[in-house]
């Protein structure tokens, strides 16, 4: 088993429309990365309950955590397992959006006092989650880098 990533389960983007809504199976959410274009052949994907698997091999950290951070914020996925070969560059570091947070509040949180334009760091790194500064809610993952 690899590294156990937990989200909210009830939060995040939902997959398909209104009473058409269902937790997302291995297809629907492989559909999600390609679309995100952060599918690869090298991993594989795989749905049980609420809980994505990632498996397989990765180019960097930079994309494992876009995999997860894509993963993870989908209504319906509750935890995300990455069981992932990849090579070493960095912890990995999450933060969990709360009520009344900014991307220049979390960049102050996690860079420090006064360094709250460095935002945009955290937006790219966030890319495609999120399209701008504007699209987080409490309860959404962000990887920091």
């Amino acid at each position: 088993m690899g590294k156990v990533f937990d989200f909210i389960r009830d939060s995040g983007k939902a997959l398909g429309f209104g009473s058409d809504w269902q937790p997302p199976d291995t297809r629907v959410l492989e559909r999600e990365l390609d679309d995100l274009e952060l599918a690869s052949d090298r991993v594989e994907v795989e749905v049980i309950g609420d809980t994505a698997i990632i498996r397989g091999e990765v180019p960097s950290q930079d994309l494992l955590e876009r995999l997860i951070v894509a993963a993870g914020n989908i209504k319906g996925i509750a935890r995300v397992e990455a069981d992932v070969d990849v090579p070493v560059e960095r912890e990995t570091r999450f933060y969990t959006v709360k009520e009344g947070d900014t991307l220049w509040r979390i960049a102050e949180i996690h860079y420090g006092h006064g360094q709250g334009g460095s935002f945009e760091i955290i937006l790219e790194a966030n890319r495609p989650v999120l399209a701008g500064p504007e699209d987080i809610y409490p309860g959404q993952v962000l990887r920091i880098p």
